[in-house]
């Protein structure tokens, strides 16, 4: 389905007596500092932030959120230990494992954006498959970041771009917004309204550079794991009080 019918407007939706964000995009940050703080490696945090995705997913329906996207790697994680990013990856094995039938039967769609080429080709499959035991979900739609960046995203989108351009399918006058919005690994969604980062930080680390330039932002101080779903709703109220212009004035 092409971009604009599937995404619709990026303003928010009405749910009951307020206007609630269509799109929630969160920064899942504070894993490591949430273990030092009881003594625990850093995978224990992981593993506990892990668990808190469930809490979120199962809290967008009541909220009125249909699109959720969260930040599991970036390409700049790749830098940390040896250890710690072979745990993450088993960890992500291991959820999507665990979670496939959950998710599947909550009606959740599952998308996976980010470079896959530099993962392990089993955890690629386990992505594809769930992909497709989910792509007829319409409940919830989270879209998992796993190896991504938004300078690579916007680097891959790009060059697949100027493929096309070089073939004789893309002329550059045509070029547009839109059309490098067609080629990004997000073009079937709408663009976040929202966008969250739990721990106190106060930075996007390149995560969703282009779709977000009207997002709203939220930086909190509570860690990844102890983001229960009543904060995420405290947080989904907080947007409705806010003044959306998109460059505009009000008359």
């Amino acid at each position: 389905m092409a971009r604009d019918e599937k995404a619709g407007s990026t303003a928010g939706v009405q749910a009951g007596a307020g206007v609630v964000p269509q799109h929630v995009a969160i920064i899942m940050d504070g894993n490591g500092r949430w273990a030092k703080l009881r003594g625990r490696p850093r995978l224990f945090g992981h593993r506990a932030g892990a668990r808190r995705v469930r809490d979120i997913v199962q809290a967008c329906p009541q909220l009125g959120v249909k699109y959720l996207t969260i930040f599991a790697f970036s390409t700049e994680n790749w830098k940390r230990t040896q250890t710690e990013v072979a745990g993450l990856m088993g960890m992500f094995k291991r959820y999507i494992m665990n979670e496939a039938k959950t998710l599947h039967n909550a009606g959740v769609c599952v998308r996976f954006i980010g470079d896959r080429l530099r993962l392990e080709p089993s955890l690629q499959r386990l992505m594809n498959d769930l992909e497709a035991l989910t792509a007829g979900n319409d409940t919830v739609h989270l879209t998992i970041a796993i190896n991504y960046g938004g300078r690579d995203e916007v680097t891959r989108a790009v060059q697949r771009m100027a493929v096309e351009v070089a073939d004789g399918r893309l002329h550059p006058q045509d070029v547009t917004s839109d059309t490098l919005t067609a080629f990004l690994d997000t073009h079937v969604l709408p663009d976040p309204d929202l966008v969250i980062r739990t721990s106190g930080e106060a930075r996007i680390s390149n995560f969703l550079l282009w779709q977000s330039a009207y997002a709203e932002y939220e930086f909190i101080d509570t860690l990844w794991p102890d983001f229960t779903p009543d904060e995420f709703a405290r947080v989904i109220g907080r947007f409705a009080a806010r003044d959306r212009r998109f460059g505009g004035v009000r008359a």
